[in-house]
């Protein structure tokens, strides 16, 4: 295919594509703090991750979302604030209108912890109101699926994100510390360690257990410190090749043959025992 992207397709090519298939990866990002790197940093990698599952199972993608719930990130003036119900919203509407036009097999990913707050709220609630199943993938919960240590090569790839989506010059080299960035892991922890909110988050997921803010927008993520365009370089490669052998391990045409079965299983079995008393039922 001359591209994946729906938005950069012709009206025709979509067409052409749905005579054949109906799946759609739908990255959900966040604009945020996010150290040395760019602000889009964990929508761009939301989005070179679909675009790898898309190429591993036909399917296209709808991209360009990278407003969403942040959570305690807003602490920097970069951050960009979308509550969860109004994202969740937003997502519903996107979500029916690709269930119209005949994508039927819809698969949400995310790599940013809080947004699992915004997503899993939407499938449900979709599913509850339109009988068709869509899938969300966390890329965290997604990598402990598959044994796959996310965390080593997170910043790897974060930043080879850029170089599949054509964008690594985004990347800024030689970044200096400040009030944004610290390349010192223990200075972040320490930073952190400030919040007693931090006491109480594990108690629940991510974001969800209490409300709190980080204390400094550098408490957001100590990034690699890249001074030379080969550097660069050479941590998108190692996290390009990251990215290839999480999606060639979480095996995309049977999740998305898997999506199939579960629509027909819905269809099927489930709504002609229970329809009459599920919810929308009649």
């Amino acid at each position: 295919m001359r591209t994946r992207f729906l938005s950069k397709m012709t009206n025709g090519e979509v067409e052409e594509y749905l005579e054949r298939n109906d799946i759609i990866y739908v990255p959900v990002g966040v604009t945020e703090t996010h150290g040395a790197l760019p602000l889009d940093s964990e929508t761009a990698l939301a989005e070179a991750i679909a675009l790898k599952m898309a190429e591993e199972s036909d399917g296209l993608v709808l991209h360009n979302l990278p407003y969403f719930f942040p959570g305690g990130t807003i602490v920097g003036r970069g951050t960009i604030q979308m509550s969860v119900k109004d994202g969740m919203a937003y997502l519903d509407m996107i979500a029916k209108s690709l269930l119209k036009q005949g994508f039927r097999r819809q698969i949400y990913i995310t790599s940013h912890g809080p947004a699992y707050l915004t997503v899993s709220g939407m499938v449900r609630d979709f599913f509850d109101e339109t009988k068709v199943p869509v899938l969300y993938m966390d890329v965290l919960k997604s990598a402990e699926a598959v044994h796959f240590n996310l965390l080593d090569a997170f910043h790897d790839m974060t930043i080879g994100a850029y170089k599949v989506l054509g964008r690594l010059e985004d990347v800024p080299l030689d970044v200096p510390e400040s009030h944004s960035v610290t390349y010192d892991v223990q200075h972040m922890l320490a930073g952190m360690s400030k919040n007693p909110g931090n006491l109480l988050g594990k108690y629940a997921y991510q974001s969800g257990a209490v409300g709190s803010y980080f204390d400094e927008p550098s408490d957001h993520m100590a990034t690699p410190l890249l001074k030379t365009p080969e550097e660069r370089e050479a941590h998108a490669d190692a996290g390009v090749q990251a990215m290839n052998e999480l999606v060639k391990a979480l095996d995309m045409p049977t999740i998305v043959e898997t999506l199939r079965q579960v629509d027909v299983y819905t269809k099927d079995t489930i709504l002609p025992k229970y329809g009459a008393h599920l919810p929308g039922g009649k």
